[in-house]
C-alpha cells in the first residue's frame, strides 16, 4: 500500500524543497486548495499540465439498499470534486 501523506507533512516537504517557511507554504497550500474548490463549484475545469485535472463530477439519483435492513432507499443526485491524474506525472 502507498504511503499516506497528511496535509501538514505535505507542507513540510514543500517548504523544505522550496526553501521557504512552513507558515508561508501552509498559506499557499491553503489558498490553492480553496481556489480549486471555489472555481470547480463555478463549473470551471482546472488543468495543471503534467499533473492532472480537477473538475465537478455529477452522480445521478439512484436506488440503494440499507445494509442493515435490506430496505430499498432513494439516493439523491449529488456533485463532487473529481481529480484525474495526467498521463505524464
Amino acid at each position: 500500500m502507498a504511503e499516506v501523506i497528511s496535509k501538514s507533512a505535505l507542507v513540510d516537504k514543500v517548504a523544505e524543497a522550496a526553501g521557504v517557511s512552513k507558515k508561508d507554504t501552509k498559506a499557499v497550500v491553503d489558498a490553492l486548495i480553496s481556489t480549486v474548490i471555489e472555481e470547480v463549484k463555478k463549473d470551471a475545469e482546472i488543468r495543471l499540465i503534467s499533473f492532472g485535472t480537477f473538475k465537478k463530477a455529477q452522480r445521478a439519483a439512484r436506488k440503494g439498499r440499507n445494509p442493515q435492513t435490506g430496505e430499498v432507499i432513494d439516493i439523491a443526485a449529488s456533485e463532487s470534486l473529481a481529480f484525474k491524474a495526467s498521463v505524464k506525472y
